[in-house]
Order: C-alpha cells, then structure tokens, then sequence
C-alpha cells in the first residue's frame, strides 16, 4: 500500500500530470457550454419587432414556444403535428418549411416540431430507403404510428444487414423492448453528446500522455536500473504503477465526465434527460434508454476505453527503450480507430473501432456512435449489438496487458 501510495504521489506532482488535469477540467466545462453558444432562433419582440436570439436565451424561448409538445409522444400528437405542418404549408402555398414567410415557422410550425421528428424516417421506402416529404403523408395513418416504427425497424434492418438474419431477428427484438409511447422534452440536442465524446477523447490522450512515460523512462534515465536490485523492483513495482496509473485515469475520467453532464444538463434544462433517444436520432434507435441514461452509458462506457487504452500504453511502455518512442506508438494506437473509420470497408473499421482500445471514444468511432447506429457483429448464427461487444472487449483488454506489461517489464534486460 505504501509502495502504490508513493506512485500515485509521483504521478500527481509531475507538472506535466498537473497541467493535464487542469486543462481537463476546463475542457470539461467549455465543451459543456459550446452546444448550447451555436443554437440561434427568431423571435418578436414587444413592439412585435423580429429579433435573432442566440445561446441560452434561444434555448429558453423555444423551450417555451414548444411546451405543449414536451411529454409522451402519443399517435393523436403526432397526427395533430403533421396536420398543423400540412395547414400550413397549403395556407401559404409553399412545399417547404423554409419557404415560408418570415416569422411564420417561428409561431405556428416550431411550437409542434419535436413531434414531426422521424415522421418521414417511418415512411421511409422499405427497398430504397427514400423518405417522402411531410406533404406527402397521409395523417390517418399515423393512428397506428409506433406499428409504423415496428415495420420500419424490419424493412431498414434488412437493407442495413441484408447477409445477417440473426442481425435482423436481434434488432427487431431489441426494437419490440423499447419502452413505447416515447418522451420529448425540447431544449437538449445531439451536438450536447457529440461533445461529450469530443471531451471523451481529449482526456484519453491526457491519459495516455501521463501513462506513456511510465516504464520507458525509467529504461532511458537509469533509473530502472537502481530499482531492479530492490526487493520490490520487478514484478511488485511494475503491479504497483499499473494500478496507479489506472486508478488516475479512471477517477480523473470519471470526474471531468461528470462535471461535463452535470454543466450540460444545467445549462439546457434536467427535464430533458427524459426524452427517449429515439427523439433524439433516429425514431428506430435500438436502445430503449432515455438521454440521460445514454450519457451515463457513454461515460462508463468511455471510462472502460480510457482503461484499456492507458493498459495497452502501459505495455507499449514497458516495451519501448525511451519515453518519446512510448508516447508515439500510443498517440498512433489512439488515433487508429479514427483513421480506420475514414479509410477502410466497413466490416474491417467496424472490428477495429471494436478491438482497438481507443475505439471508445473516437472522432468518427466510439460507444455513443454504436449505440446509435445499427451495425452487428455477426460471428457464425449470432449476431451482437457492437456497443455489448466494445464493452466485451475493454473488460478483458485492462487486464491482459495489465499482465502482459508485468511480464514484459520482468524480463526486460537494459541496453
């Protein structure tokens, strides 16, 4: 105890450890606010004046403007919606919202637009994909509307995993679990969770940094010399600073993800973590979570990659002979999963966003993406949902080079 003690001490008073914290607790509190500094909308003012409101002053005028949406989306809501859009639009001969004349979408359209979200992803053509514009739809048949999200899960399934029923049998059931009717509360929107995985992958690399050095340079200085010929100096030690190493990572992660949260939801309203992910992407997202539950997903989720990732920069470590060699090979390893997302065939980045480490929390590939798109790994007659195999995969990644950076530090012989 005393040993890990004295580690977690030498990690916390590196400057470099220091200046990394500080800028990660920043990180977390700028990339909270940013989501919310872009949103900008029309209103009038007294003198019935239009004015341009931006930041939390426009989050606050269209929660306001949307209050009668915000709940359970019912059929009979959803219907209603669409038959205002459709009033409308004929009312001022236009076919398309932003057609209309100024002002007009603020104070007859934007009050029902939360319900409208996915109205055309459910009629999507079943063989093309196609949606047709809101125009188009037929509002007596949104009477049956979530029977219509239950046939669009099975036609988009099959255009997303043509190769794979057991994909498809896996997805329609998860779909048929999903708690129905849905919850919108307005305010909140996705870019709030593409910067928490944006915030995700920066103290990753704040991670990796700090863990880099932690066997490499004590090969380059010497100093791994003098430990050796102490009682403790292989296998204890090398134990010692993986734990150590891990459990700042980990606490430090933790930490800054929840600032973020807690800041985010302040700032657009707490009532909005109710609203069900499908209201958020696409109306046939898999998870039956709401908002809230998916940050918090994504934050333990994320907090397993950053462990992985700090164990697999741990062996890299205790493999390399100088601590700049360390820190190269790890930074590749994390951007890896990004680069495979941009460059490579789907199946091939689909299985490295899913093995590599960093693959958590990356600016194409990460948990938050998975959990909202429809990709499945299909090995043999089974299929699993790609965020249940990331996870999967980091909890036996931590270990087994935890052990294997044990044994390669043991048997290292100096240069």
């Amino acid at each position: 105890m005393r040993l890990f003690t004295l580690e977690l001490k030498r990690i916390l008073k590196k400057r470099i450890s220091q200046i990394l914290m500080g800028l990660a607790i920043l990180c977390s509190l700028v990339l909270a606010w940013l989501p919310s500094s872009y949103c900008y909308s029309t209103g009038m003012d007294a003198a019935g004046q239009e004015v341009m409101l931006t930041g939390l002053e426009s989050v606050q005028y269209e929660k306001a403007r949307q209050a009668a949406a915000s709940g359970l989306v019912t059929p009979e809501k959803v219907k209603a919606a669409v038959e205002t859009y459709q009033a409308c639009l004929q009312k001022y001969d236009v076919t398309e919202s932003w057609d209309l004349p100024p002002g007009v979408y603020e104070q007859e359209i934007m009050p029902v637009a939360p319900l409208l979200h996915g109205v055309k992803e459910a009629f999507a053509n079943p063989k093309t994909g196609m949606a047709p514009s809101i125009m188009e739809i037929d509002p007596e048949k949104l009477d049956d509307w979530y029977s219509l999200c239950n046939e669009r899960i099975v036609s988009l399934m099959t255009m997303e995993q043509p190769e794979s029923p057991a994909a498809q049998e896996q997805a329609v059931k998860m779909y048929e679990s999903v708690k129905k009717p849905f919850r919108v509360h307005p305010g909140m929107n996705t870019a709030s969770l593409d910067y928490q995985n944006m915030l995700g992958f920066l103290i990753l690399l704040f991670c990796v940094v700090m863990a880099a050095p932690a066997f490499a340079s004590g090969y380059q200085n010497g100093a791994d010399d003098i430990l050796r010929c102490t009682r403790h100096g292989r296998g204890k030690i090398a134990a010692v600073r993986i734990m150590a190493a891990l459990c700042v990572s980990g606490i430090g992660f933790l930490l800054c993800a929840g600032v973020y949260i807690i800041a985010t939801n302040a700032f657009f309203g707490w009532e909005c973590v109710q609203t069900s992910v499908q209201m958020m992407y696409s109306i046939v997202a898999l998870p039956g979570w709401r908002v809230g539950q998916l940050q918090l997903f994504f934050a333990g989720a994320a907090t397993l990659s950053v462990l992985a990732s700090v164990s697999l920069t741990l062996f890299v470590s205790a493999r390399c002979q100088t601590s700049l060699s360390a820190l190269a090979v790890s930074l590749l390893l994390c951007l890896l999963p990004t680069v495979a997302a941009m460059t490579m065939p789907g199946e091939i980045s689909t299985w490295l966003g899913v093995l590599l480490p960093a693959g958590g929390t990356g600016i194409q590939a990460s948990f938050l993406y998975a959990a909202t798109d429809f990709q499945f790994l299909s090995l043999g007659p089974l299929a699993v949902w790609t965020p249940w195999a990331m996870v999967a995969a980091w909890l036996v990644e931590i270990p087994l080079f935890a052990l294997l950076t044990v044994r390669v530090y043991c048997s290292h012989q100096p240069g």
